[in-house]
């Protein structure tokens, strides 16, 4: 393999620092370092994580490897690589192919060099991994034990896969996890958004109208922080048992077409593309605001955006605002890319706790199951996630009813 391709080198201490600083809010990881380390179940094993190399997904990097992996480790965003943490995780003996604002050259180059470690356990976040195992790597397939899919974007295009039967391997799809969806998807979501957002606007949100385009449980927490923002919040829908979810949460719910004319922010949380596109900008408000949630850049039609503008100018540091014929401003942030983590710092080390301790079990579930699971796309078995959230209250010092003996043998009785 390569040698660690990192931007600064120099750079490590401060991302040890980073590292150190979640860990200390990690107690789920913590604790699993500990176990990992003590029964080595990765020996000999080598492992591969494409997420976003932030200074929580090198925590799980480290966890994996105190179990005994070898692991390589790159970014499953360019614009999301922090590279004091990149240095850090080398500095450390990782293997580490990654650096902030990587072109898309680059960013395939880091993927292929990470790849290199010809991984058995594999740990994607949007699928750009294990589309090359399946592309222009197929060499390495015979390696491949399994993995485990972090995010939305990711398990749509495994089920896609596995669908038509050209899925080689058993993937977990650790996004559909209570533990993931219910906190990460929510929680994290709404709260890393509007980290992302306020930090790089620096503007009000109390009465202005945001438009929350896609009501799942991302979109979902987007939509609540907004409200607590004390925003007008609307959500644009396709789905009618959303919709009405939205109506019921307190939301006004319209068609985008409608949203476009009187909306102030906009999120997208869909996992589509062209979910805002020129039609939309020809009517959008002066000083308009779009915000992406989504893992691609292709959910704000960022090609229709640039054909329209008569001039384009960086308005502040991930701000670029496209000026119309007509004089109106749109403003994009973060390039249309994911804005939490191209705009901030990713979910909150609390929250990813929960999500990478599945990942770290369910990698293992893999090393200890593979033989006998199919090819296909799985579900984090439910005692995996119900050992997260028990160790969960744990940490947070809660405890919580059991059944007795006599309450189990009536819920399993067809008698009244």
């Amino acid at each position: 393999m390569k040698e660690s391709i990192v931007r600064d080198i120099n750079l490590a201490d401060k991302g040890r620092q980073k590292i150190e600083w979640v860990k200390k809010n990690m107690s789920l990881l913590r604790y699993l370092e500990e176990d990992f380390k003590k029964n080595q179940y990765f020996k000999g094993l080598r492992a591969i994580v494409c997420v976003h190399l932030e200074a929580k997904t090198a925590y799980l990097a480290k966890v994996l490897a105190a179990g005994g992996a070898e692991v390589s480790v790159t970014g499953s965003n360019p614009l999301s690589t922090q590279d004091d943490v990149a240095a850090a995780l080398a500095a450390d003996g990782l293997h580490v192919y990654a650096w902030y604002g990587a072109t898309e050259e680059e960013y395939f180059q880091h993927l292929n060099d990470a790849l290199d470690i010809k991984p058995n356990i594999v740990i994607d976040d949007g699928g750009d991994l294990v589309h090359l195992l399946h592309g222009e790597r197929k060499d390495l397939l015979p390696h491949v034990f399994g993995g485990c899919e972090e995010t939305t974007t990711g398990v749509i295009r495994l089920k896609a896969r596995a669908k038509e039967g050209l899925l080689a391997f058993p993937m977990i799809s650790v996004n559909d996890a209570y533990c993931k969806y219910l906190f990460d998807n929510r929680y994290g979501t709404g709260q890393s958004v509007w980290d992302g957002i306020n930090r790089t606007t620096n503007l009000i949100v109390s009465g202005k109208n945001v438009v929350v385009i896609g009501y799942g449980w991302c979109g979902k927490g987007c939509a609540m922080r907004a409200k607590g923002l004390g925003a007008n919040v609307i959500v644009c829908e396709v789905d009618p048992i959303k919709a009405i979810e939205g109506v019921m949460d307190g939301f006004r719910v319209m068609p985008m077409d409608e949203a476009a004319k009187i909306g102030d922010f906009f999120i997208t949380v869909t996992g589509c593309n062209r979910v805002i596109y020129d039609e939309h900008y020809k009517v959008m408000k002066d000083g308009a605001i779009l915000a992406n949630a989504g893992h691609f850049d292709i959910e704000i039609c960022i090609p229709e955006l640039e054909a329209m503008a008569v001039e384009k100018k960086e308005m502040r540091n991930n701000i670029m605002g496209y000026k119309m014929a007509d004089g109106r401003w749109i403003h994009l942030l973060a390039g249309g890319r994911l804005v939490n983590l191209a705009a901030g710092d990713g979910h909150p080390a609390e929250i990813m706790d929960m999500s990478f301790a599945l990942q770290a079990l369910s990698a293992k579930h893999i090393v200890q199951n593979h033989k006998s699971m199919e090819k296909g796309v799985y579900h984090v078995p439910e005692e995996i996630d119900k050992y997260v959230a028990r160790l969960k209250l744990e940490g947070l010092g809660i405890s919580i009813d059991s059944l007795t003996q006599e309450q189990e043998k009536y819920l399993s009785s067809w008698e009244g």
